[in-house]
């Protein structure tokens, strides 16, 4: 499909042309119209897709045409882009900034997130700016200052929606939304919307123009997916020969818990690889480094907790394994999608054990999965599928998978976790 930049101006169209933006994806095509008439779009497209330049490029446009000074002549920010992760905001701020900076005018693009001084932040504000991506967290920090304020903000956008309107994020999403005056542009953008949050979002948006590309892009993805039988403590032994039978440049690992990310690394390490945990609890630097050596194929596996199932984006990224499960069907769509982006091909591993078949049956009826378990010679799983639980008793498997109802505590899952890992 040719991109169509006749809506753009002529240096936007150069800009985009200069960084190889010469076909457009179908989000891309079906949304940057309805974004630069001013409407709300709702996007629901898988990963890999071309979600963030469909509001990019339009966005920047708006910038351009319609910057705003204040009294003393400083900017108004006039576009808001909150996203869940330090991670992607660095990711859609340079994507902004690496087209903005081949336009003959001035665009300016503040990105802001936790984790770091919020020092430097505030003074890359001072004069004003035009674009500001953000977390929410650091946001309201951000504001507190009285450094930037909301009330020339006329389009919001949320990067990964459903992240952004979920129970973590709900109340920091809402407290934006209290300080942004009305009419005011909504573009909300994920690969998946749950029924209750996809409800929510609805409600906030104004006839909003809905692009879903779900059922048009699953027969289209080139993911090969996978699942193997295995007992616990024989995973990193299959992990590893799978490893090596295969020669697989790189592999993105996911696992439940920062603890079982420094865990599974640092037997891998032992074992001669080159790996890295990724998971919230490092500094954003060291964060930051290993993204960068893992795109650099100086790291050939990064073990990662959800933080890395959502916005980033590594070239090339052969083959993603989900050590342990995610905890819900949309969170195994958001890992998967690491894999197989921009028309790549991509291979998508899970490892089953026993007590977790229940939520591998949930997970593939959810996601109408046709995927088989298989058994790999000399790892096969000895030990017996769990019982159906007697509910409420001590222990017993959550009968919604993990997705609804009771949970463990989070201290609960922490200590299951270091003693299955422990023994991994």
């Amino acid at each position: 499909m040719d991109l169509n930049l006749s809506a753009l101006s002529p240096p936007l169209q150069a800009a985009a042309r200069d960084a190889g933006l010469l076909i457009a994806t179908e989000v891309q095509a079906r949304s940057i119209a309805p974004i630069l008439q001013g409407q709300d779009v709702f996007v629901c497209a898988p990963t890999g897709s071309g979600k963030t330049l469909a509001y990019v490029l339009p966005l920047l446009e708006a910038a351009a045409q319609g910057a705003a000074h204040n009294a003393k002549g400083a900017k108004l920010a006039a576009t808001l882009v909150l996203v869940p992760t330090r991670e992607l905001a660095v990711q859609v701020g340079e994507v902004f900034k690496s087209l903005a900076q081949r336009l003959p005018y001035g665009v300016k693009v503040s990105v802001i997130f936790g984790g770091v001084s919020i020092q430097p932040q505030l003074r890359g504000l001072r004069g004003g700016t035009d674009i500001v991506v953000a977390t929410p967290g650091r946001l309201l920090d951000v504001m507190a200052h009285n450094a930037l304020p909301l009330s020339s903000v006329r389009t919001l956008v949320l990067d990964e929606a459903d992240r952004m309107l979920d129970q973590g994020f709900a109340d920091e999403v809402q407290a934006v939304l209290g300080q942004i005056p009305l009419p005011c542009q909504r573009l909300f953008l994920s690969a998946t919307f749950a029924p209750a949050v996809s409800g929510w979002a609805m409600a906030l948006l104004q006839q909003p123009v809905r692009v879903d590309l779900r059922q048009a892009h699953a027969a289209q993805a080139d993911i090969t997916q996978r699942a193997f039988a295995v007992d616990s403590e024989k995973r990193m032994r299959l992990l590893r020969h799978l490893m090596a039978g295969a020669h697989w440049s790189r592999v993105l690992v996911f696992v439940a818990t920062q603890y079982a990310a420094e865990i599974v690394a640092d037997k891998l390490r032992k074992a001669g690889l080159r790996a890295e945990p990724l998971h919230g609890h490092l500094s954003q630097g060291k964060r930051s480094q290993v993204l960068e050596d893992f795109k650099a194929a100086r790291i050939q596996v990064v073990v990662a907790t959800d933080l890395a199932a959502r916005g980033i984006d590594v070239l090339q990224l052969p083959v993603v394994v989900n050590y342990d499960l995610p905890r819900s069907a949309q969170d195994y769509t958001h890992r998967i999608g690491r894999t197989g982006r921009a028309g790549e091909s991509g291979l998508a591993i899970s490892f089953v054990c026993p007590d977790t078949q229940p939520h591998w049956q949930l997970i593939v009826k959810r996601q109408a999965l046709s995927v088989s378990l298989e058994t790999e010679p000399g790892f096969e799983a000895t030990a017996s599928a769990p019982t159906a639980p007697v509910a409420g008793a001590p222990g017993a498997l959550d009968p919604h998978g993990g997705i609804k109802g009771k949970r463990p505590s989070k201290k609960d899952k922490l200590r299951a976790a270091a003693v299955q890992t422990a023994v991994a």
